[in-house]
């Protein structure tokens, strides 16, 4: 597996990850599922434990997702090493909601994308192609993945 500098390091936001078990939404899903098994593959996926209780709760209460899956998908999604939200990164999104007229929770997730040193934060939520400091936002579901040099590796 290629290692990853912080110039290709993605950050995913909980809807991309929501998408991804989605079935309603098929195109989504489909591009969802690519953007996730190709950052798997490069080893340039980043996240946080807010992103993973978030989409634990959405999927299991508002999707209706059987728990036991949403919980494997957690576990799996855990040896990225998702970043815990703590005083340095809370206030660090204080500083983003000050800045930016972010909400507290996406001023959280740009901190953590920060944090992990991500050029991108994949995100349906945040306006395409803004610039917050070194992080820029990246609409997964309009982007292709080949735009950012992310391609099946061989076996």
């Amino acid at each position: 597996m290629r290692h990853t500098n912080g110039a290709n390091r993605f950050f995913v936001d909980t809807r991309v990850h929501l998408y991804s078990v989605d079935a309603a939404v098929p195109q989504k899903q489909n591009a969802a599922r690519l953007w996730l098994d190709l950052l798997w593959k490069h080893s340039a996926g980043r996240l946080s434990w807010q992103v993973l209780n978030e989409f634990y709760v959405n999927a299991v209460r508002k999707m209706g997702t059987p728990p036991r899956q949403v919980r494997t998908a957690v576990e799996t999604f855990a040896l990225w090493k998702p970043v815990n939200t703590t005083p340095g990164l809370a206030q660090r999104a204080w500083q983003w909601t000050d800045q930016a007229q972010l909400s507290y929770r996406d001023a959280l997730i740009l901190a953590a994308a920060e944090y992990t040193g991500c050029a991108c934060l994949l995100s349906e939520d945040f306006s395409a192609g803004r610039r917050y400091g070194a992080v820029t936002v990246v609409n997964p579901f309009r982007e292709s993945v080949a735009a950012f040099g992310l391609a099946h590796l061989p076996r």
